[in-house]
């Protein structure tokens, strides 16, 4: 059966536009690395790689570097609360082990108050065994009392790399260069505290002298326990804001990303379409 004009004419334009798609994929398929990597999409050897937008890229590096800054001195200030932190427990052990002293002097205070024989008055053995057993244990806090191999307490073992002489540790923290921690000195010989005066001998010849100094020593740590817990306070406060910001510069940068990547058979597809027409326009 013969074909009319417009039955011919509809098999040419088909055959026409088959053909013209055979020519766009064959270019695209041979001889170019277009056309192996969908080559290789096509066989399942490796997974697509989307391609990215490098205005996009480009646009939010610098948000992405500032965000990456700010968690490493959130991490940095942190880092500083931990170790305000551990300085603090350290003086709060201090205080308890004086009170405990203080109330071991008070003992031997209403102990010699009460003596009324002609004897002089003799503190128990005990008591001063234990009344110098808790002073060593404060030394030995001091001198013990760490964080990251760095001495917080006593002064004896500071002016290195990681701790200044006077007892500033400074933390990287800030684009302008970061901030100093200070730690007051309270080991013997380099503070105001002078030990070696705590002991059993002098507790039993004047327990009010003794008690004396204790009250001293206690509301001294009680005011150095307080000031740490505040910058402890201070600096956790610090490094939430400072995840809280980053967090913003992250939502920042997915907002930026306005374009959406395009995979290689997007691309491709999209080539097609625009040689062989598409049932919606979609250039208005």
């Amino acid at each position: 059966m013969a074909l009319s004009d417009l039955q011919r004419l509809v098999v040419f334009d088909t055959a026409n536009q088959l053909w013209q798609q055979d020519m766009l994929m064959n270019a695209y398929f041979h001889g170019s690395s277009v056309g192996a990597n969908l080559r290789s999409m096509i066989l399942g050897r490796q997974p697509v790689q989307p391609l990215t937008n490098p205005f996009d890229e480009a646009i939010t590096g610098k948000l992405r570097a500032d965000s990456r800054t700010i968690r490493q001195n959130a991490r940095n200030v942190k880092e500083a609360g931990a170790m305000m932190g551990i300085a603090k427990e350290a003086v709060s052990t201090l205080k308890g082990l004086l009170k405990e002293m203080e109330a071991l002097a008070k003992k031997v205070k209403e102990e010699r108050d009460n003596h009324a024989g002609p004897d002089p008055f003799e503190a128990s053995s005990a008591d001063k065994k234990d009344y110098e057993a808790l002073r060593n244990r404060i030394t030995s806090t001091v001198e013990s009392t760490r964080f990251n191999n760095i001495a917080l307490l006593d002064a004896s073992q500071w002016d290195s790399q990681q701790i200044t002489s006077d007892g500033k540790v400074h933390i990287q923290g800030f684009p302008d260069g970061g901030f100093d921690l200070n730690f007051r000195a309270l080991n013997k010989g380099d503070s105001d505290f002078d030990w070696d005066m705590l002991t059993g001998v002098a507790l039993e010849a004047d327990p009010d002298a003794q008690l004396q100094a204790l009250s001293g020593y206690i509301g001294d740590m009680t005011l150095i326990e307080d000031i740490y817990t505040r910058r402890e306070d201070g600096l956790e406060y610090q490094a939430s804001a400072l995840v809280s910001q980053a967090d913003l510069l992250d939502q920042a940068v997915e907002a930026r990303r306005h374009v959406p990547t395009k995979s290689l058979e997007q691309i491709l597809l999209d080539l097609l379409f625009r040689n062989s027409g598409r049932i919606v326009d979609e250039t208005g």
